[in-house]
Parts: C-alpha cells; structure tokens; sequence
C-alpha cells in the first residue's frame, strides 16, 4: 500500500471517530435540560445501540453487497451531517429521536464499511491496519479539543478584559461554561459532528473505488445469527457472553454518568474541559494496546479480561469514595486497561479460538453484547438512577450511584474467575479482529 492510500485510511478513519466522539460525551447531560423525561431520554440514547443491532443483522451485509463502499461512506455521513445540524436546533422529542435514529441507522454500517474500505486496499492487513484504525481513536481525542474555546463563558473572559493574546487564551480556558449556561451551548457539539460529517461525505469520494461484495462470497452470513447463537451451547462461550453483557453494562454507565459528574460540584471541572478529561482514557488506550500482546502472554485470556473488568470497579470506587477533582481526572487513565484488556482482548480471543467458518458468527454474537444490549440496557436504566433514585432535592448521592456499577463489575469478574473455562488451544497474541471504538 503506497502512503498516499494509506494517509487518506488514515484520514478517514480520523473523520468517522470524530463524528461519534464529538456528540457523544456531553448529551447525557443535555437531554434533560429539553424537558425530556427519563423515558424519552433513554430512547433517544437507544438510538445507536438499535442501530448497531439493525446492524449487525441487516444493513451492514446489505450496504456491503450493494453499494460501492466509498460512495455508500459518501450518501450516509451527507444525509447523517445533515440530520446532526437538525439535532442542534430542535426541541421537540419526537424530531429528536427521528432525527437521531436516522443518524445512527445511516451511522453505524459506515463503522464496518470504513474497514472493508480499508481492507480492501491493504496488501498485509495484518501489519498495515493497525495504524490506519488509530486514526480512528485519534480522532476520537481530537474531537474534544474544539470544545476548550467554544464552551467558554466569553462573557466573563470580556468583563476580565485580558491583555494580549497569550492573557486571553490563558483566561478563556480558565472560565468554561457551568449548569445551564453548558447545556444550552451543547448544541454546538452537534454542529461540529454534523460538519466533521459533511467534511466526511466529500473526502469519501477521494477514496479508492471499493466495489461491492458479491452475494455467493458471503451468502451464509445472512444466517449468521443462527450459527452464532449454537456457540452459547458450550458453557465457556455463554460465560464470556454474560459477563461481556455485564461489562458493556458497566461501560456505558461511565459515559452516561461521567460528564455530568466531572462538571458538577462534586468535581468541579469547567464545561470547556470535561470532554479533553474523557478523552484522556482514549490516550491511554492509544498507549495500553502496545502493551497488550505481552500482557496476554504473560496473563493469559482469564486473567488478563479480569483485570480490564476490575479497572472498571476501581474507577468507580475512586468516583464514590475519593471525589478529589485531581484523582478524577488521573483515574481516566484506567479506561484504557477496561477497553484493552476486556473488549480488545474478547475480539483477539473469538479470532483465535473459533474454527474460521465460524468466527464471523461469534464475533457477531459478542457484538451484539457490545455495541447492542449491554447499551440498551444501561441507557434504560441509568438516567432514572441518576436524576430520580439517587437524586432527591437536587441533592445527588453519587456513592450510591456508583456503587452500582462497582459492584456490577466485581461480580463480572468474580463470576470469569470462577466459570470461565475455555479449552487450551492456542497461545495468545494481539493480531485478531479490530475493535470498534471507545
């Protein structure tokens, strides 16, 4: 692959993260200020992970077979971009939610695309895609970053009256945005991701010409959930597949709930700051796949997913019982031990364990866990545990809150410890099936 091709990868896997990490770290936060109730909240957030399960069953197979990649990339992020801008202005819960499933039902194919893309141009995928798909987590990172200057309480930094530039950037990264103030200029996320998406929709036509796939390559996927759920007939396989519901429980309670608490009180950090917080997690996740391949050989698979389960619980346990803004703020850290060592390291597993002929069909029956039901169900249940069960008063008891998930996470990894027993079969390495973002 010469390195004019594998830039514009590169690029495009920058564009297709920055997407999703520009709108998604702030909107638990925002929907309550539309009035929504903690129903219409949940089924707003529901959005992506019914997209991701439409997906997996039904519109990545057909946007494979029957579009050009790059143009299918092109047509999705335009109508996408557009329906994010829509996101920016309305008030209205059922405009919201249209809006928003068709967001992510047009969304959520163009995850697999970019990589067939990407594969497709690749003369040694496994040496070559690695750094193509850290564009992606790259771009996660840089979405944050706009955020610094566009959720600044400009009406301060003015009332200061810095002098000179270097004294007007130093005060208007000092003074974000706070409480109401922040929600209103939420909007503004929804801006950048729409824009960050048209930007998308014209690079896409810059791409290599992926035609589509043919139907007889791949017919039997179309029954591939039927193969996958047979796996669940070996007791290791269902193990892995509860405690991975369980642990995408977990990490969705992260990103429903830790916006809201790094700006509250409790934490104390500016509203122009809480995204770059978070978004030290995907640093570490950037510097924790370098160490994975070794740590998987040293650990193995049991006890390596133990340990990104358990760095789940102790970030919680930091939120309910040492809610010191420093220690918050480092403790973001240990997102990339939770991602790496129990997400990354389930797709190598499956890739390595299950005969070829299968695979597809199990990474598919983990995905659904992932990116599926272990967000549906923390959408449903985490906005009535924050703002109703744990709230009272507009008093929030945040050790309560997170206990939850902390105790969730030890029984996971409790519960791997004691079941999960696969048969020997092969060493572990850190070449297998690319995981998805966050």
């Amino acid at each position: 692959m010469n390195k004019g091709i594998r830039f514009k990868l590169f690029v495009m896997m920058v564009l297709e993260f920055f997407i999703w990490g520009a709108w998604l770290p702030l909107i638990f936060g925002y929907l309550p200020s539309l009035g929504f109730n903690t129903t219409q909240q949940s089924w707003i957030l529901n959005a992506f992970p019914i997209a991701s399960i439409v997906g997996m069953f039904f519109s990545n197979q057909f946007a494979d077979r029957n579009f050009s990649a790059e143009k299918f990339l092109a047509f999705s992020h335009l109508v996408g971009g557009l329906a994010m801008f829509g996101l920016a202005t309305t008030k209205s819960f059922g405009l919201f939610f249209g809006l928003m499933m068709l967001h992510c039902l047009l969304y959520v194919p163009t995850i697999s695309i970019t990589n067939s893309i990407a594969f497709a141009n690749m003369k040694d995928p496994q040496k070559e895609f690695g750094l193509v798909r850290m564009g992606g987590t790259i771009g996660w990172i840089l979405a944050a970053w706009p955020f610094t200057f566009i959720l600044v309480d400009w009406a301060k930094v003015r009332e200061i009256n810095p002098q000179g530039l270097v004294d007007t950037i130093g005060v208007a990264l000092a003074n974000g945005l706070t409480g109401p103030a922040l929600q209103a200029k939420t909007t503004w996320t929804f801006i950048v991701a729409g824009a960050a998406s048209l930007v998308l929709a014209g690079f896409s036509l810059m791409l290599p010409k992926t035609p589509p796939k043919k139907v007889g390559a791949g017919a039997g996927e179309s029954l591939a959930w039927l193969e996958a759920m047979k796996l669940l007939k070996h007791p290791f396989v269902l193990v892995l597949w509860l405690v991975t519901f369980v642990d995408s429980f977990v990490h969705n309670c992260y990103f429903n709930w830790t916006g809201t608490f790094l700006g509250s009180a409790a934490v104390g950090v500016k509203g122009n700051w809480i995204m770059p917080v978070m978004s030290i997690g995907q640093v570490a996740e950037i510097l924790t796949m370098f160490v994975l391949g070794a740590t998987l050989k040293a650990l193995g698979w049991r006890t390596t997913m133990i340990v990104g389960i358990l760095g789940h619980a102790a970030r919680f346990a930091v939120y309910a019982f040492m809610p010191q803004k420093e220690l918050i703020i480092v403790v973001q850290v240990l997102h990339g031990i939770c991602y790496a060592f129990f997400f990354a390291t389930v797709y190598i597993f499956v890739d390595e364990h299950f005969p070829k002929d299968v695979r597809s069909s199990a990474q598919g029956l983990f995905n659904v866990m992932i990116l599926g039901l272990g967000a549906l169900v923390a959408n449903f249940i985490c906005p009535p545990l924050l703002q109703h069960v744990y709230t009272v008063n507009g008093v929030t008891n945040y050790r309560g809150l997170f206990l939850v998930p902390c105790l969730a996470a030890l029984l996971a990894a409790v519960s791997l410890a004691l079941f999960f027993r696969p048969p020997q079969k092969t060493q572990p390495s850190a070449a297998g099936k690319p995981a998805p973002a966050h």
